[in-house]
């Protein structure tokens, strides 16, 4: 076995591996850039090597960098996390001739799978089934167009060395491939440095799903289940799950054998995910198709590790290291559900725009010492994360905060720990999408499991503007209201040299919430507090404890849990539970009646000016003060995260002047444009 380990990442997929090989008494080794030399996987190695300024391309993508830290330290063996090396392949074979190992598939089968256009093909002579398209070279505009009109619309065409959502566009025109074509080169290109592209038929109601397999040097290779992962964003996973909802034990059984036959066809070892598109409409069975195989290991794959009880970290390192699997296929048993959300730091209330800064604050539901191959019967909750309290989230790297896994005997109860887990997340400082996970986790569509890669966009068309509340959750934050109310007002009566020494708490409250009001009293017992929110109906029972200053109460409302998250306003309360904001105040009853004849504030008009949505470089610019342009007219794109985001017109108009020109970094909410 070895005796150190380098992991040629960062984040929290650095802290999984650690994790791993420190319970398998293996030393480790991290390496960092500028930008995350107080990291907490630098923290958590064994040791630490600088490799340079905070730009991947100057830092981690730099093999020869990774290469010669592991030198320098005496490692024995790399394990390249998720796969942050572009250049893969050839990494592995100078690992090779380095004489240390490379945690991952032998190079051959990298090549081979690597490449989008050359897999298909690899695929269907494995006898794959594989979708219908074009896997050729593509030479231009037109011939893209005469390639999408030949199969068909809608279609896909993708980066032949893409993923992780990059350099992907869906046409359902030949006016969406004339202008969509040459972006999703541009992207392939600044992601992957490849600017080809193949077209592909669209499958309609399509699923999202992929099979784990695993194989040794010595010709063994089983799968582990299946995973779906439907549930995206601009082909981004959100949410993954295993098993699938939708799949059945002969139809598990058939992508299986396909995924190994595959694997064993390129000559494959170690963990690797061989993805799949099924068409919802088609419950033959047989309507799945080889999107491409991934030759590493998945951002989602602790929701296999739930499942089937194995480390697949570990199981990579032993297989690197000359082992055999010491289980076959007949060994491989899925139970319970797992479910995953990725918490990313964007904002779902601004259009899902990434957000950077500092963490002012992070607290999460559980710590991360879950063990990675254990597949119990006690429901239980594991956070993967990479990052700390007042630490930054950086526009150089993935926005991912953390992933947040739970596990249960069924799907609804999986579900429902989410749910319970995402509330008591507390991150303050910049943006991020806990709320919107909450919203997913409640929503009757995703419970039932008739899901699609479309659904975000079919069930959100006009954006997120929070998880709706029922009447019962209403009301339940109106007693949570009330409490503090109380707690805070007792407080106060405590402090000594007032000018009233007399405190008479509040007979009756009025608790506004959104444009309802709860006329309110409450009468406080050992334990707990009673609140009358209607003389004819039953008080709702809240037991918890909160003190001012806490920012979560965790209380139990009528024998059923609940985590609220608190700040104090300057009028009020900001309560949010269950995937929603809500602003309460809590008034005496003469005051409220006079709240009516208060006039609200109104934003400024910033309908005459195009703001940049996220923070980014201004790329392109295609319009000039004095232009008339149409709505939906691209007027400029901005690039984040490596990915071009094309600003359009709102409405018609005439443009009376730019503020920003190609190549200024821009802040968000910048003006670029502004219109007559």
């Amino acid at each position: 076995m070895f005796k150190k380990i380098l992991v040629a990442n960062r984040g929290e997929i650095a802290c999984r591996v650690f994790r791993t090989a420190k319970r398998m008494g293996i030393a480790t080794v991290a390496v960092y850039s500028d930008a995350d030399a107080r990291s907490p996987h630098v923290l958590m190695a064994d040791e630490a090597v600088r490799l340079g300024p905070a730009p991947a391309t100057e830092s981690y993508l730099k093999a020869e960098l990774i290469l010669e830290a592991a030198k320098a330290m005496g490692a024995d063996c790399i394990h390249p996390g998720y796969g942050f090396l572009s250049e893969r392949e050839s990494f592995a074979k100078a690992c090779a001739e380095a004489g240390i190992a490379f945690v991952g598939p032998p190079p051959n089968a990298i090549a081979a799978m690597g490449d989008k256009i050359e897999s298909k093909k690899l695929a269907k002579e494995a006898g794959v089934n594989v979708v219908p398209g074009f896997v050729g070279e593509i030479r231009d505009t037109e011939h893209a167009v005469e390639i999408a009109n030949g199969i068909g619309y809608p279609v896909m065409m993708k980066a032949s060395a893409g993923g992780g959502g990059k350099g992907m566009r869906l046409a359902y025109s030949e006016a969406d491939v004339r202008e969509g074509f040459e972006a999703t080169k541009r992207e392939g290109l600044a992601s992957f440095g490849d600017d080809r592209v193949f077209i592909e038929k669209f499958i309609e109601r399509p699923r999202h799903i992929e099979i784990q397999v695993l194989g040794d040097q010595h010709g063994n290779i089983v799968y582990l289940g299946e995973r779906e992962c439907s549930i995206q964003r601009r082909h981004q996973k959100v949410v993954e799950e295993a098993p699938s909802p939708f799949v059945t034990p002969e139809m598990r059984r058939k992508m299986g054998e396909q995924a190994v036959a595959l694997s064993r066809a390129v000559g494959y070892y170690s963990a690797g995910t061989v993805e799949l598109i099924v068409s919802g409409a088609d419950r033959s069975g047989e309507g799945f198709y080889f999107l491409e195989m991934n030759t590493r290991l998945q951002v989602e794959h602790p929701v296999t590790e739930a499942v089937t009880g194995f480390d697949l970290v570990e199981q990579m390192i032993r297989v690197a290291a000359g082992e055999r699997l010491a289980f076959g296929q007949d060994d491989v048993t899925l139970n319970g559900w797992a479910v995953e959300n990725r918490v990313y730091a964007e904002d779902p209330y601004r259009g899902f725009l990434p957000s950077t800064g500092r963490l002012v604050r992070y607290s999460t539901p559980t710590g991360s010492e879950t063990p990675y191959g254990t597949a119990g019967s006690a429901p239980y909750t594991r956070l993967d994360d990479g990052v700390a309290e007042g630490g930054e989230v950086s526009m150089f790297y993935d926005p991912m905060i953390a992933k947040l896994i739970t596990w249960a005997p069924t799907r609804k109860e999986a579900i429902d720990r989410q749910i319970a887990a995402l509330d008591r997340f507390r991150i303050e400082g910049l943006a991020h999408n806990v709320d919107f996970l909450s919203a997913l986790m409640q929503h009757p569509r995703f419970r039932s499991g008739e899901i699609t890669t479309g659904f975000i966009a079919e069930e959100y068309p006009e954006g997120f503007q929070g998880a709706p509340a029922s009447e019962a959750l209403r009301r339940k934050l109106a007693a949570v209201a009330t409490v503090l109310d109380a707690t805070l007002a007792e407080r106060n009566a405590a402090i000594s040299g007032r000018l009233a020494e007399d405190f008479a708490p509040l007979a009756e409250r009025a608790v506004m919430l959104g444009d309802a009001r709860y006329d309110v009293t409450a009468e406080g017992y050992e334990g707990g507090v009673l609140v009358h929110l209607h003389p004819e109906e039953p008080p709702l029972d809240v037991v918890g404890r909160w003190r001012p200053g806490e920012a979560l109460f965790v209380a139990r409302i009528d024998d059923e849990p609940l985590t609220v998250a608190v700040e104090r306003m300057r009028d009020g309360w900001q309560l949010k539970a269950r995937g929603a904001s809500h602003r309460v105040r809590v008034l005496p009853p003469a005051v409220a009646d006079l709240t009516r004849h208060m006039i609200e504030k109104v934003p400024p008009d910033t309908s005459k000016l195009l703001l940049c949505p996220m923070p980014g470089l201004l790329t392109q610019l295609h319009v000039s003060v004095g232009d008339r342009v149409e709505g939906g007219q691209p007027l400029a794109v901005v690039e984040a995260m490596k990915m071009e985001n094309i600003l359009r017109a709102e409405r018609a108009g005439t443009v009376k002047a730019v503020h920003h020109q190609p190549g200024e970094s821009l802040a968000v909410d910048a003006a670029i444009l502004e219109f007559e």
